[in-house]
């Protein structure tokens, strides 16, 4: 950060001006201004870069004067810049502008970006984005009571693909939410809207931020479907179809793609025409997950996670390629419905798996070598592309032989076929179709001129080109003599310590060591240029005039080769389809083989599991682990079985002490659920699954306070979700409920919930809970079975009851809580402890002198007990009526009443109330 640029800007008082005659944007947008080779922010934005980037605003500089005409400013590097820009992007949902002055204050913006919309500003970030940035535009039609329709539209530009969807949703738009989960969403366009809608409007805007996905809000004109079918058939590959595509009827979702396109600008672009595609994505080809579950599963990593493995995603992700990961991370938002697909994927997973060393040679030999393909793509269709990126794809292109090698050298039929199916025949079938684009390159570009990062075309191509490489040759050994002598005169290692070399700024130079730099002090014969961290570069004026005219003879070669690059680019740009399919094909065999590493190398190894059709068969996993808490150093996890069977353990209640076990029990089988449905092997020694058609959660007291939403109404809401949400055939993971509010309200919540879910949903659940009460469900329902997790108590007298957690998961009930236990782990005062179990105690000398008065009453004792009590109030109404009782007269006359009534001291009923 010490290297920040000086504030030196021309004109400073025209330029504050122009500034403050700037519209006031939202505090979501960034103004950014480009000087060049260094960038300025000003005003408010100034402020929050400091703050952010540099972490104090002792950054701050006046420009103007020092008094309130003045602007607070800020510079950055073009590194801190591009740092900076990934940061407000990605985590903390900014928009930026991008400024720069084609004259005299005449300044522009040139680039905008925002969480969804990254085309401008891709060559900046170098293509450092874990997932692709989808962008989403919804529109809502809430006419009936119930049912809301909803359209939306969403776009990933990097690959040029629409996608629409149209379904019904329900008051708490769950689907809605399960879709931007399945999509990644980074952005929304919602429709501003004043009237009935609003409240639809902070319904929705309510799941978006939930999300943690930054919100645009448009015009409602934004949204008409007036011009959508022309837009369209400029856009779409194949426009004469345009008008027969059935995706035009889906009004809503015509309506957000309206949206969508003028918000991305994409027309305004001309290379963008013809080269879309539309499509239609069905919500239930993949598993839904909510928010909560996302969380819930730490499937992506969080702002404060420490170690890799912390999340589903760093634990798996072991791509090699950027365009693997970004794969990765959509597969884990979109597990499979379909046994057959779970089936193939696992199959090649298998492959990989058993063959160690196919899986090694092709992640260290093969995919470390090839760049983002797609990106890569993307420069040659927007007109960015060089020679150099002419060459990255040749690069490619001479790999794909080697690569289609060892997957032939498969022997094991079994596997052979799959991979054939999946990667061998493809690729073969590119490789065909690019051997021409090989063939061409190696024709024209001199290849050998790239060990000195030169991409120019071969000199023998043209005479004009082959008289100027000659007289380049010739200067480049006489620099090379000067090089020579030079290391001779200053006693130095021309192969170890002074080296000749093309910097970025002089040209060609020399560089010594800066502990050798010494020796050219006080030389004459020597001029030095910069003093870096990797040296001192310095000259000769031989060498000087060397260089101007080597330079000089470059740009003749740039200018006279330069009508033959844009025809190599050119016809290397009409190859972009096959790139695209290629990175497909290669993206998808790199997270395959990711799953087996992560299989193969986990510290037990992972298991194929047997899949059920959906609303079939059962779950049983043997000794299953959470895969990313195993990881963990320093810990020996304690594996568990897992037997969900329809008709006798159909929901789970887990009870037990804190931090004995109940949340990562619960969790871990959501994870390998999760984990089983994208294809991945899973931590367990044998495991069968059931296809899932969601995970819903409802985890942890995640308070939202900031947003004017409690605990307890977060609790609540989650619960809704689920109860609206689940079918037969989900996964409900309830990691506590009803601790928000009084201990009477939440288990009757928490007994009511638990209920409708085991008679009316009768999907497969699991609830962890304190209220062991809750465990009598297990008397009314077959399907309910209690498990604990169990503890061992060593009581050597009342003072030193030692508590040792085991952390391993039994059938039957957990008859109490280990509060205070984990109270004196963390250190309590020993007073307040100490006070704690005194009153603990007391409790339970007043309920144990109950012991073995429970007494089990049928429907009938429990009616007719009520009567008799009935009438024993009523009787004693009378009784006390008109007279002027004290009240501890008024409670002889019912004790009198009472043990009078022979009926009522025999009734069951009656005697558990006295018992209580």
């Amino acid at each position: 950060m010490s290297s920040r640029p000086e504030l030196k800007v021309d004109d400073e008082v025209g330029f504050i001006r122009f500034f403050k005659s700037l519209p006031t944007e939202g505090e979501d947008t960034i103004r950014i201004f480009d000087r060049g080779d260094w960038y300025t922010a000003h005003g408010d934005d100034a402020s929050f870069i400091a703050r952010t980037v540099y972490k104090t605003t002792s950054v701050l500089r006046q420009l103007g004067r020092n008094d309130h005409s003045g602007l607070p400013s800020v510079t950055m590097t073009i590194t801190v810049f591009r740092n900076f820009l990934r940061d407000a992007l990605f985590r903390l949902g900014k928009r930026v502008e991008i400024w720069e002055n084609s004259g005299r204050l005449n300044w522009k913006v040139t680039k905008q970006a925002s969480p969804g919309n990254l085309q401008d500003i891709e060559e900046e970030l170098g293509g450092q984005f874990d997932a692709a940035p989808i962008i989403l535009a919804v529109k809502v039609s809430a006419k009936a009571s119930e049912a809301r329709n909803v359209g939306v539209c969403f776009a990933d530009a990097s690959v040029r693909e629409l996608g629409v969807s149209e379904f019904l949703d329900n008051d708490l738009y769950s689907n809605f939410e399960s879709l931007l989960i399945q999509l990644g969403v980074k952005e929304c366009l919602i429709q501003v809207d004043k009237g009935e809608r609003d409240v639809e409007m902070t319904k929705l805007k309510a799941i978006i931020d939930s999300c943690g996905i930054a919100i645009s809000e448009r015009a409602a004109p934004d949204f008409g479907t007036k011009d959508i079918e022309q837009d369209l058939s400029r856009l779409l590959k194949d426009e004469k179809a345009m008008g027969t595509l059935p995706q035009t009827d889906l009004k809503l979702a015509m309506g957000s793609a309206a949206a969508l396109i003028k918000y991305l600008g994409v027309l305004h672009d001309s290379s963008n025409f013809g080269q879309y595609q539309l499509y239609q994505h069905d919500l239930s080809q993949f598993m839904k997950l909510d928010a909560s579950a996302l969380k819930a599963l730490n499937l992506m990593p969080g702002p404060r996670d420490g170690a890799k493995t912390m999340s589903l995603y760093g634990l798996l992700n072991h791509c090699k390629t950027p365009i693997g990961s970004r794969l990765m991370a959509q597969w884990l938002k979109q597990p499979l419905m379909s046994k057959k697909d779970i089936e193939n994927r696992q199959q090649l997973v298998e492959a990989f798996f058993e063959d160690t060393e196919l899986r090694q040679t092709m992640q260290e030999e093969h995919l470390r070598s090839i760049p983002d393909l797609y990106r890569l793509a993307k420069r040659f269709q927007k007109k960015m592309a060089n020679l150099e990126d002419v060459v990255r794809a040749y690069q490619v292109v001479i790999r794909l032989p080697n690569i289609i090698g060892t997957l032939e050298g498969v022997m094991d039929e079994q596997y052979r076929d799959p991979l054939d199916e999946a990667y061998t025949t493809k690729l073969r079938e590119y490789s065909d179709s690019l051997a021409k684009l090989q063939e061409m390159v190696e024709t024209t570009v001199d290849l050998a001129a790239m060990d000195n990062h030169e991409y120019i075309i071969k000199p023998e191509f043209d005479d004009g080109l082959r008289m100027i490489r000659k007289k380049l040759d010739k200067l480049r050994h006489e620099m090379d003599q000067e090089h020579r002598s030079a290391g001779k005169d200053l006693g130095q290692d021309i192969d170890k310590k002074l080296f000749l070399e093309n910097h970025k700024v002089h040209g060609w130079c020399m560089r010594l060591t800066r502990t050798e730099a010494g020796c050219i002090r006080n030389n004459k014969r020597y001029q030095e240029c910069s003093t870096q961290k990797n040296g001192v570069f310095f000259t000769t004026q031989k060498l000087q005039s060397l260089r101007r005219e080597f330079d000089q003879l470059s740009e003749n070669y740039n200018r006279t080769q330069k009508s033959l690059v844009n025809e190599v680019v050119s016809v290397a740009a009409s190859y972009c389809p096959v790139i695209e399919l290629l990175a497909g094909v290669i993206a998808h065999m790199d997270v395959i083989i990711s799953f087996a590493h992560c299989s193969a190398h986990a510290p037990t190894s992972y298991v194929r599991p047997t899949m059920h059709p959906r609303g079939e068969g059962n779950t049983i996993l043997k000794e299953a682990r959470h895969p990313c808490m195993e990881m963990q150093d320093d810990i020996q996890f304690i594996t568990n079985d897992v037997n969900l069977t329809r008709g006798s353990s159909e929901f789970l209640i887990i009870t037990g002490p804190n931090m004995g076990g109940k949340s990562t029990y619960i969790r871990q089988i959501g994870v390998i659920a999760l984990m089983a449905q994208i294809g991945c092997f899973v931590p367990c020694s044998a495991a069968e699954l059931t296809i899932f058609d969601c995970i819903l959660a409802r985890v942890g007291a995640s308070d939202s306070q900031l947003k004017g939403v409690s605990t307890f109404m977060a609790e609540m809401l989650e619960t809704a979700n689920i109860l609206k949400s689940a079918t037969s055939e989900s996964l409900i993971i309830i990691d506590e409920l009803g601790r928000g509010t009084s201990t009477y309200d939440g288990f009757g919540l928490a007994w009511a919930i638990s209920e409708h879910i085991v008679k009316e949903i009768g999907c497969f659940s699991m609830f962890a809970t304190h209220f062991h009460e809750l465990t009598a469900l297990v008397d009314q329902y077959p399907q309910v079975q209690n498990l604990h997790v169990v503890a061992h108590i060593d009581d050597q007298g009342k003072a030193k009851r030692e508590v040792t957690l085991l952390y391993k998961v039994e059938e039957g009930i957990c008859d109490q809580s280990f509060g205070i236990h984990v109270a004196e782990l963390v250190r309590f005062p020993e007073k307040v402890v100490n006070m704690a179990k005194r009153k603990a105690d007391e409790l339970e000398d007043f309920t144990s002198k109950h012991d073995g008065m429970a007494i089990k009453c049928e429907k009938e004792d429990i009616e007719e007990g009520s009567m008799l009590l009935k009438d024993v109030l009523v009787r004693w109404k009378k009784e006390c009526e008109g007279k002027d009782l004290s009240k501890e007269e008024k409670i002889g006359v019912m004790r009198d009443l009472v043990k009078g009534d022979e009926k009522l001291l025999a009734n069951p009923f009656f005697q558990s109330v006295k018992a209580l």
